[in-house]
């Protein structure tokens, strides 16, 4: 295995594909030209891309949940009824933990108990273990466009069962489905298997079937800044180009900051738009996702409510094309439909009041914008750099170098040196700069948003400051103060 940023010749990715397929019994379902077939005779109302684009260019903000199940009629009763009461926008196919570490067996086994038991008893829908008719059975028992969520760091088979089942949208990365996720899983390996997952959806697009690809923003979803996710969006979505894919959705998780996180989705599509074209991708489609909070969730479900509404808030104020949604039981485990529907239609309500106003370009916002395009550039470009031109070589080797350093990542090949905290306002600054290849101005400028926040709580700059901060949400605060 030689990795670059090349696309993978048709010869090599069928030798590579007859593996791939022999994985599970299921693989030999996959018929490439048959599902193309398949895919064209699709309502345009089904395809996500299209879907995706329309709302960019009108300017709305649509709702998909997370929402995943092991059997085929449950996931279909599942969807409905998101579809129907909790009035989505988009639906998901969120795919069970088993089946995103490959194991397919131990995923047989839980569709067995689940039958047995008479419920759910995996986390996600075991879609490699249904196979292709199974997914095609799911797609046509609803009306909206829906996307493969998952969580794999080798995502080939996953990919071509359900893009043969006729789904129109997948997620994830060689970086953001394995330094998040992954303790011991190569990057040049995963980022490998999947410029074959984003050949894949080049393929399709080739045959003249839209496929929109999604890279997961959120990284570890704990006091990510924006520059981090940013990085990762744009290397992923460069890859993903050069393999032939025209839709990419690029997405943020919330950190909470209002004029931090509205200056986040802007420039991210900025930017992604901005090094795409740069490098020579001009047909490429970028919109924009925003999780909301993906950490710590208050028990009470009232004050749930709150977070999930400021997320919402936060999504149609910042124009994102669409929003992650979160529900009342976030810290409690897997979600009932009825408080899945819940988060949904808190969101929309939300984002239907706002779905007129867009926060204004103060001082404060411009500063926030200004300051994340100087960060990620002098990422990107040192990236770029370091791989000699070759962005896939040169992002094995800043995760080494730890020019891109994910906080609080699992993956022994995340270097692990950069250290986030809140500043006196709820943005997310760096307490410890690591090995970024920042400006002395800008590593000036954490430091001073930093010791702001110590002088007004009478306290030193520490380690303590980062602890508090993770849990503060949990406690009904964004800032982690001391008591």
């Amino acid at each position: 295995m030689e990795l670059h940023n090349r696309k993978l010749d048709d010869k090599m990715f069928e030798n590579i594909r007859k593996e791939v397929l022999k994985q599970w019994p299921t693989g030999s379902e996959v018929n490439f030209d048959e599902a193309i077939e398949y895919h064209k005779k699709l309502p345009k109302k089904k395809i996500f891309a299209a879907r995706m684009e329309k709302a960019k260019k009108s300017g709305e903000t649509l709702i998909q949940p997370r929402a995943g199940v092991a059997l085929v009629d449950e996931q279909i009763e599942l969807l409905r009824f998101l579809e129907e009461e909790g009035e989505a926008d988009l639906l998901p196919l969120t795919i069970d933990s088993y089946t995103r570490h490959n194991r397919y067996e131990e995923a047989q086994k839980g569709i067995e108990e689940s039958l047995a038991s008479g419920r759910s008893m995996l986390n996600g829908f075991p879609a490699v273990n249904h196979g292709v008719l199974n997914c095609r059975r799911i797609n046509e028992s609803v009306h909206l466009p829906t996307q493969v969520r998952h969580g794999t760091p080798d995502a080939r088979l996953l990919a071509e069962i359900t893009l043969a089942g006729g789904f129109t949208a997948f997620e994830g990365g060689g970086i953001s489905y394995n330094i998040p996720y992954a303790k011991n899983a190569p990057l040049e390996k995963t980022i490998y298997d999947w410029q074959y997952v984003d050949r894949l959806v080049g393929m399709y697009e080739e045959a003249g079937v839209h496929i929109n690809r999604e890279p997961f923003g959120p990284l570890t979803g704990t006091l990510v800044p924006p520059c981090i996710s940013h990085s990762v969006a744009i290397i992923e979505s460069l890859l993903a180009a050069e393999q032939g894919v025209k839709s990419i959705t690029v997405g943020y998780g919330q950190c909470g900051n209002l004029a931090q996180d509205v200056a986040a989705i802007k420039t991210l599509e900025i930017l992604t738009e901005e090094y795409l074209k740069k490098f020579g991708y001009h047909d490429v489609v970028v919109t924009t996702v925003l999780h909301q909070w993906m950490g710590g969730f208050p028990q009470d479900e009232a004050k749930a409510f709150g977070v999930i509404s400021w997320g919402a808030a936060t999504a149609a104020l910042a124009g994102a094309t669409k929003v992650i949604v979160k529900t009342p039981h976030e810290a409690m485990g897997v979600p009932t439909k009825e408080a899945n529907a819940q988060g949904l239609k808190a969101t929309k309500q939300l984002v239907a009041m706002l779905a007129d106003q867009k926060m204004p370009l103060t001082n404060e916002l411009k500063t926030e914008m200004e300051i994340i395009m100087a960060e990620t550039r002098s990422i990107i470009n040192r990236v770029y750099e370091l791989g000699e031109g070759d962005i896939a070589i040169g992002t094995v080797r800043a995760f080494e170098a730890g020019v891109i350093d994910v906080p609080f990542a699992p993956s022994r090949y995340n270097l692990g040196k950069i250290l986030p905290a809140r500043d006196n306002n709820g943005a997310v600054r760096l307490l410890e700069c690591g090995n970024l290849p920042f400006s002395k101005d800008i590593i000036d400028f954490h430091k001073q948003k930093m010791e702001e926040r110590a002088r007004f709580e009478k306290r030193k700059v520490s380690l303590q400051m980062v602890i508090d901060d993770i849990y503060a949400v949990g406690k009904g605060r964004l800032v982690g103060r001391p008591r």
